[in-house]
C-alpha cells in the first residue's frame, strides 16, 4: 500500500523499517526532528545504482521541479567526519575520479589526481611528488641541505651521503687500554663478516698496533711491546640481510635496474630475493 501526500511533516521521529534504534531513541524519549531508516536508501537520480550496493546511496540530484536548482555535487559535508572500515571489502574508502583531482585539501595546499600524481606545498619546492623523486634519482650524488647549525637564519649547510660500490655500513669509535673492539651485537644477523675492514690511528704516540683476527664479535688488536693501546677505530662492513648491488647494468635509467624488487608497484618486494643472492661486493677474507 502507498500514499501520494503533496507535504509530509513529523513533528517526532521519522521511522523507516523496524527495530529500535538507540540513537535516536524511542517512544517518549524519541528525539524530535530525528529520522531512522533500515536501509537501502537511495537519495538523488532514481536509475543512478541499478542494484543495490550501499546501505546509503547518494546520487547527483535529477528533480524537475522548476523551482529546483540541482547541485554540482552529490554530497557536502560540514563539520568533521570519520571512517571505520570492517571487512565487508578489501577497502576503508575507493575513489573513482575523473574530474582532474581526486583529493583536494584546502584548495591545492596538498592533493591527489586521477592518474595518483600527488602534491604537497610544503616542503615540496613547487612540484609534485613525482618530479622530486626524479630530481632526487637524477642528482649525481645525493645531498641534504639544512640551516646552518651555527650561522643560522640566512646561511645554508650543504653535505651529500658517503657512496660506494656496497650496500655498507660502519662502527667508530675510541679504545683505551684495551685489546679488543666489541662489535655491535646486531652486526651477527646484519653483516658478512668476510667483508669487515678496520681502520685505526694510534692517540698521543706510535703503538705499532696490528689487527690479529677477527669474527662477528670482535676485532683482536696487538701494540708494540705489549703497550697500552689507545686508539681511534672504524669498522666497514657490508650488510648481508639484503643482495649485493649490481654496480653495473645496462639500462637507460635507475628502472632498467636488473632486480625487479627495486622497481615502482611491485607488491612484498624481497631484498633478499635468492635469484638476485651473490657474495658480498667487498671480500676481506
Amino acid at each position: 500500500m502507498s500514499f501520494n501526500l503533496d507535504d509530509v511533516q513529523v513533528g517526532g521521529t521519522l521511522r523507516v523499517g523496524t527495530g529500535v534504534c538507540p540513537a535516536v531513541k524511542d517512544g517518549d524519549e524519541g528525539i524530535n526532528g530525528a529520522v531512522y531508516a533500515e536501509g537501502p536508501v537511495v537519495f538523488g537520480t532514481q536509475l543512478a545504482f541499478p542494484q543495490e550496493q550501499a546501505t546509503l546511496m547518494v546520487a547527483r540530484t535529477e528533480n524537475k521541479d522548476p523551482d529546483c536548482e540541482p547541485a554540482d555535487r552529490s554530497l557536502w559535508v560540514k563539520g568533521n567526519s570519520r571512517f571505520e572500515g570492517d571487512d565487508g571489502t578489501g577497502k576503508t574508502l575507493e575513489i573513482t575520479s575523473s574530474a582532474g583531482k581526486a583529493i583536494d585539501i584546502n584548495q591545492g595546499t596538498s592533493w591527489i589526481n586521477d592518474s595518483g600524481e600527488a602534491y604537497f606545498e610544503i616542503g615540496s619546492g613547487g612540484m609534485t611528488l613525482s618530479q622530486r623523486f626524479e630530481v632526487a634519482d637524477q642528482k649525481p650524488a645525493k645531498p641534504f641541505d639544512i640551516q646552518h647549525p651555527t650561522k643560522g637564519e640566512g646561511y645554508r649547510l650543504r653535505y651529500v651521503s658517503l657512496e660506494g660500490p656496497e650496500n655498507g655500513v660502519y662502527y667508530r669509535g675510541r679504545l683505551k687500554r684495551e685489546k679488543e673492539i666489541y662489535l655491535p651485537n646486531c652486526w651477527k644477523g646484519l653483516v658478512h663478516t668476510n667483508s669487515i675492514t678496520v681502520q685505526l690511528q694510534p692517540v698521543g704516540a706510535h703503538q705499532d698496533i696490528v689487527i690479529k683476527r677477527w669474527d662477528d664479535e670482535k676485532i683482536y688488536l696487538q701494540s708494540m711491546g705489549g703497550m697500552p693501546i689507545d686508539c681511534f677505530y672504524h669498522v666497514y662492513a657490508e650488510r648481508k640481510d639484503i643482495n649485493p648491488l649490481i654496480i653495473e647494468y645496462a639500462g637507460k635509467d635507475c628502472f632498467d635496474y636488473p632486480d625487479p624488487n627495486y622497481k615502482p608497484g611491485v607488491a612484498n618486494p624481497r631484498y633478499d630475493d635468492p635469484d638476485f643472492a651473490g657474495p658480498p661486493n667487498t671480500i676481506t677474507m
